[in-house]
């Protein structure tokens, strides 16, 4: 562990839950802290000056987006630029589309078939709209349906269904994982090319 801390920027609430469940227990040997910050009612400038305050710390941070209706990762990272004026492209991750699009991305058919869920073999199109028009009867409310997913989740199914998810895990934990998964990952969130599954055993 290096005495250096990791701030990672999430829009929402549903960001930080996944984040909280799925990424930070991977990144947590990396860094003496990994904290989780919600932006999306933070103005500009405080996340801006935020941010500053991180580099001049010589800490790291990652700024997470869904690219929503942009069309294409580039794009989106346009519209973060000129948002935040303090931000570094490199660490921009836009997720395609939407974070819902990651919770069900690690449903196995097992999975998806016990939380009464028709198995995607990919989620690249995945929106919050698709999202929540999918969740069964039966459930109490969105949450609980969301952390139901994140139970299931498998990381290892994750990276063969969701191309910003198989990036994000290439370019910030698999390099320390498994190196030679973290080669075949490093490539733009644009590639349609699926990679092998690794260890189960890393799953949650």
């Amino acid at each position: 562990m290096s005495g250096r801390r990791l701030f990672v920027f999430v829009e929402g609430s549903d960001d930080e839950r996944f984040f909280a469940r799925i990424i930070r227990p991977r990144l947590q040997a990396k860094y003496s802290s990994v904290e989780l910050i919600t932006y999306a009612c933070m103005k500009s400038a405080k996340v801006s000056k935020f941010v500053k305050g991180i580099r001049s710390m010589n800490h790291e941070y990652i700024l997470v987006a869904d690219i929503d209706r942009e069309k294409s990762v580039q794009d989106k990272k346009l519209v973060l630029l000129s948002r935040f004026d303090e931000i570094d492209e490199n660490r921009i991750v836009v997720i395609i589309k939407e974070i819902e699009s990651w919770y069900l991305a690690g449903l196995d058919e097992k999975a998806a078939h016990h939380l009464g869920l028709r198995y995607l073999g990919h989620t690249d199109f995945v929106t919050k709209e698709h999202f929540n028009s999918w969740i069964p009867r039966g459930y109490t409310s969105r949450i609980s349906f969301m952390i139901e997913c994140l139970r299931y989740f498998s990381i290892s199914e994750a990276v063969t269904k969701n191309r910003s998810f198989r990036f994000f895990m290439g370019r910030y934990i698999l390099e320390k994982e498994r190196p030679d998964v973290a080669a075949a990952n490093q490539e733009s969130p644009g590639s349609e090319k699926v990679q092998k599954k690794y260890n189960p055993s890393q799953d949650t």
